[in-house]
């Protein structure tokens, strides 16, 4: 895929620092909602926010398996996160394209939903359990400047770090 970005590693400033609100629904940001999918498809991910591909902005696309096996494919722009309040943790774990060929247990709430809007403005809302949660807090924390390995303690992450992988799909320039 051509004019699918390449994926932004570990250690790129863009992925350490919060992503600034989208001010404008054009055409433009219907492009790198498309490009973003590629890149997704292309790096067979789950995800993936605008930081992973070298943009600054507060948008991600999903197309993860619900709680019923469906894929629930959505972008979301400007979103808002919401976790369960229950205390109920899923430790699965992650991994992440933009620290690639190694996963960790992360506990994460087991339930998360994410209100925004799409590419064309209108409105939208997604909220599930399992690997969906997962990716919804996962994807949220890329715009926070929080790739999932800071989440980790510090020797565990150097060791992630060190054991990164060379992934085919590549990077875009820092």
């Amino acid at each position: 895929m051509a004019d699918a970005p390449l994926i932004t590693r570990y250690g790129n400033p863009v992925l350490h620092r919060a992503a600034r609100p989208v001010e404008t629904f054009d055409d433009e940001l219907v492009a790198l909602a498309e490009r973003m999918r590629a890149s997704m498809a292309a790096a067979d991910g789950v995800g993936v926010a605008g930081p992973q591909v070298g943009v600054g902005l507060r948008i991600f696309v999903i197309d993860c398996p619900g709680a019923d096996g469906e894929n629930v494919v959505a972008t979301l722009v400007n979103p808002v996160l919401e976790v369960g309040a229950e205390r109920e943790l899923d430790e699965s774990e992650e991994g992440c394209l933009s620290v690639p060929g190694v996963w960790n247990v992360v506990p994460r709430p087991a339930w998360a939903a994410v209100s925004g809007l799409d590419e064309f403005g209108k409105p939208v809302r997604v909220e599930g359990t399992g690997l969906l949660a997962r990716c919804l807090q996962h994807e949220y924390d890329h715009l926070d400047g929080i790739v999932y390995v800071d989440r980790l303690p510090k020797r565990v992450r150097r060791k992630l770090l060190d054991a990164m992988g060379t992934p085919s799909w590549g990077e875009p320039p820092a």
